[in-house]
């Protein structure tokens, strides 16, 4: 590869002090994941706490991120507090071009400011600035005072946390430009224990593209693809929300705490249904000309007289299944509001939506009473969802502090194991498709369905269903992922950025590299985050899988521990 330095701000929140360095060490890692890995490796202590103030925090862009289609991504590395392992995110909209346009292609993060802070990042430095008066306001709030707060800086993005993330909820969110997130994994608490209220990253930095020739060609062709074949159209059409029925039809769509696959609601609150009813927007990241992020209006009374208010809420697949079919939302106007409280809130949508799932079962089981909740709870009934989501936020008692550190750490305490639905302690994502998916979510990095693809693997190999292979496929997918996403490409284009347009993009910057070298990095990647994840406890031997994942049959058919098991064992023949 070509000699590139990878450029690092660093940043000590407890002495107020930054440093600038300039790594050529890092170049071969690209970008994105690779380099973060590297810089989270370097100063992430096990032997801490996740929300230790040494603890890092490490935000990388890559190479491409903005100057190609559809490359928009930042990704964040952490400790997890939900986990207490790898913590690792992306979220789009503005942060990338901010980032880049700023100059950097890293920031790492640690310390613990005196006071509540919010830090200002642009060329020419980094201003840290009293937050207090932001503190306990929710996410919309807070960026609309900082957009205020800090105008017209160049292409400025703004990223914050709510009062999860102020009380250190293990599974709060990073908002980035309203309608994006740092969601799993419980980035906004370890932003809350650092006393880091937001942060602005504004930019005006020119940045030439050496062979401005052959970079146009290869975007051209990029673009042709991107905007004029049918990879790309579901998302900016529908967009994800069109699962909803397609995973609801093939009886995958995890419902009422995964009591079934199919919901017979599901058209009420579809995609198309959305579109139809309550769409009035769609936008896009920069660098991105598809246009996948679909907002709806909810308008409601709040007050007598006839005094509405009108409300921009995102929704997509993932927030659908959270805070509809997995518990029981008839109405989309049921959906947009708790998905609105959890934005506001400054939680991630899939955990908050999982943990009210096991909640509703623990209740009509007897684990726990109203007394306790607060409030009644059932499938369908909205009012006690949003007590619930509040007393996580601001518990009252014992048992909501516990459910405030995750789905897992509530049934280990007070039972009803066999119906949390989490893997390795994070709750399950919208697809229940089979023994690829169950398998990917519990050994992926991140314990997501976008490290491995499980759930496009068990419809593969649908027909024939060979163990052996469908682990090898899932661990192939998670190491070109890493490449991907070392690139900081959103994977709705994976099927655009094959190895061979990658190199060809790479080499249109002067960034020279092979498919090989490609691979041999999403193989080094794959490695580095295993050991890691060791050092911080994961641990293959003791994973566990609830029940309920098997008594409910699947997009596939009924699942098989004996053959999850099998298919563990081989995916540790393969480390």
């Amino acid at each position: 590869m070509s000699e590139r330095t990878i450029k690092v701000l660093e940043i000590n929140l407890s002495e107020e002090k930054i440093e600038v360095h300039h790594r050529k060490d890092l170049n071969y890692l690209l970008g994105g994941i690779g380099v973060a890995s590297k810089l989270f490796a370097e100063s992430v202590n096990p032997q801490l706490d996740p929300l230790a103030p040494e603890q890092p925090v490490v935000l990388a862009n890559g190479p491409l991120s903005t100057i190609f289609p559809v490359v928009t991504k930042v990704v964040a590395v952490f400790r997890s507090p939900l986990t207490g392992e790898w913590g690792e995110s992306y979220a789009g909209m503005r942060l990338a071009l901010a980032m880049r346009l700023a100059g950097f292609q890293a920031i790492v993060i640690h310390g613990r400011a005196h006071a509540p802070t919010y830090l200002s990042i642009g060329p020419r430095g980094v201003k840290f600035k009293n937050a207090s008066a932001l503190w306990g306001l929710n996410v919309g709030e807070t960026g609309s005072i900082l957009r205020r707060l800090e105008p017209n800086r160049g292409h400025r993005s703004t990223i914050r946390i709510g009062p999860a993330g102020e009380k250190c909820v293990s599974f709060a969110s990073v908002n980035v430009d309203t309608y994006r997130h740092f969601g799993r994994l419980g980035l906004g608490a370890v932003f809350g224990a650092k006393n880091l209220k937001a942060i602005v990253i504004h930019g005006d930095k020119d940045e030439p593209i050496p062979d401005s020739k052959a970079y146009n060609k290869v975007y051209r062709d990029i673009y042709q693809r991107v905007v004029k074949t049918d990879i790309m159209d579901k998302y900016h059409g529908v967009g994800t929300a069109i699962n909803i029925n397609a995973l609801n039809n093939l009886g995958g769509l995890p419902t009422k705490n995964l009591q079934s696959g199919t919901f017979e609601q599901a058209g009420n609150i579809s995609g198309e249904s959305f579109a139809e009813q309550s769409l009035i927007r769609k936008m896009a990241c920069s660098g991105c000309p598809v246009g996948c992020i679909h907002i709806a209006m909810r308008r409601r009374e709040f007050g007598p007289g006839y005094e509405y208010e009108s409300k921009a809420i995102s929704y997509d697949h993932e927030l659908i299944f959270a805070l509809g079919s997995f518990i029981g939302m008839t109405s989309q106007e049921k959906v947009l509001d708790l998905i609105d409280l959890v934005e506001e809130l400054g939680m991630d949508a899939i955990t908050a939506g999982v943990a009210l799932g096991w909640v509703t079962e623990a209740y009509q089981s007897g684990i726990v009473d109203e007394a306790t909740l607060g409030t009644k709870v059932d499938f369908d009934n909205a009012e006690g969802y949003i007590e619930v989501l509040k007393n996580i936020v601001y518990p009252p008692n014992s048992f909501y502090a516990t459910l405030a550190r995750g789905t897992a750490a509530a049934a280990e305490k007070y039972g009803g194991k066999d119906y949390a639905l989490t893997l390795a302690k994070t709750e399950m994502p919208g697809y229940h498709t089979g023994h690829a998916n169950v398998l990917g979510l519990t050994v992926g990095a991140r314990h997501s369905h976008l490290d491995n693809a499980g759930y496009s693997v068990d419809q593969k190999h649908r027909e024939q269903r060979d163990l052996e292979k469908m682990v090898d496929d899932l661990i192939t997918e998670e190491k070109w992922r890493n490449v991907l996403n070392s690139l900081c490409i959103c994977l709705f284009a994976r099927g655009i950025y094959d190895p061979e347009t990658v190199v060809s993009a790479l080499g249109s910057i002067g960034i020279n590299t092979t498919a090989e070298e490609l691979n041999a990095l999403g193989e080094e990647i794959f490695k580095t985050k295993h050991e890691i994840r060791i050092k911080l406890g994961y641990n293959l031997d003791r994973l566990t899988f609830p029940k309920r994942f098997f008594d409910t049959p699947s997009l596939t058919g009924r699942l098989s521990s004996e053959n999850i098991k099998r298919m563990l064992e081989i995916y540790k023949s393969r480390l």
